[in-house]
C-alpha cells in the first residue's frame, strides 16, 4: 500500500508518500513542505496547496490518503484558515479519486511516539529513527510522515490505532 499523508496548514503544508514494502516494514518515498510566503493572498495559498499536492499524486500514484483531523483551536479565524487549507488538500486527493482517512493529532503521536502529548521535535526524531532517514525532517514534513505511518499501522489488524473516521 502506498499512502499520501498530509499535515495541512496555509503557510506550511507537510506532505509525505510512504509505503509498506513487506509486512510491518515501511519506507518513505518522499516528503516535503509546501511553503507559501506571508505576503501571498490566502486564495493563492490554497491554489498552491492543491496544485502541488496534485503534482505529488500524479508523480507517485498513491493508493490512499491520510490527513490530520480538525483540531481544536481557540481562535475562530485560525480555525477557518486551517479548514480552508485542509479543504484544498482534500480537493487534490478527492480529484485523484483517493479514499481519505483522517487521524486525530494525539492518536498519531500515540502511534508513532508512544505519547499523545509528544512535541514536534520528538515526532521528527522518531520519524528519522522509525523510517531510517538520513536526516531529521522539517517539523511539518515530520508530522505528515507520522500521519502516514499511523495510517499504515492502522491497516495492520495487530495494532491498536484506529482512524478518527473513514472516507471523507
Amino acid at each position: 500500500m502506498r499512502v499520501l499523508s498530509i499535515d495541512p496548514a496555509l503557510r506550511k503544508t507537510g506532505y509525505a508518500i510512504l509505503e509498506e514494502t513487506a509486512p510491518k516494514t515501511y519506507r518513505s518515498i518522499c516528503y516535503g513542505v509546501i511553503q507559501n510566503k506571508p505576503k501571498v493572498r490566502h486564495s493563492m495559498c490554497l491554489v498552491a496547496i492543491r496544485e502541488e499536492l496534485a503534482k505529488v499524486i500524479e508523480k507517485f500514484q498513491p493508493d490512499t490518503c491520510a490527513i490530520e483531523a480538525i483540531i481544536y483551536v481557540q481562535s475562530h479565524a485560525t480555525a477557518i484558515i486551517m479548514g480552508a487549507a485542509r479543504g484544498a488538500a482534500l480537493l487534490a486527493a478527492g480529484e485523484a479519486g483517493l479514499s481519505i482517512t483522517e487521524y486525530a493529532p494525539r492518536r498519531v503521536k500515540q502511534a508513532v511516539v508512544g505519547r499523545g502529548g509528544a512535541d514536534k521535535s520528538q515526532v521528527a526524531y522518531m520519524m528519522r529513527a522509525l523510517l531510517g532517514l538520513t536526516e531529521t525532517p522539517p517539523p511539518d514534513a515530520a508530522d505528515a510522515l507520522a500521519i502516514g505511518l499511523a495510517h499504515l499501522y492502522a491497516s495492520d489488524p495487530t495494532r491498536a490505532i484506529k482512524p478518527a473516521s473513514n472516507d471523507l
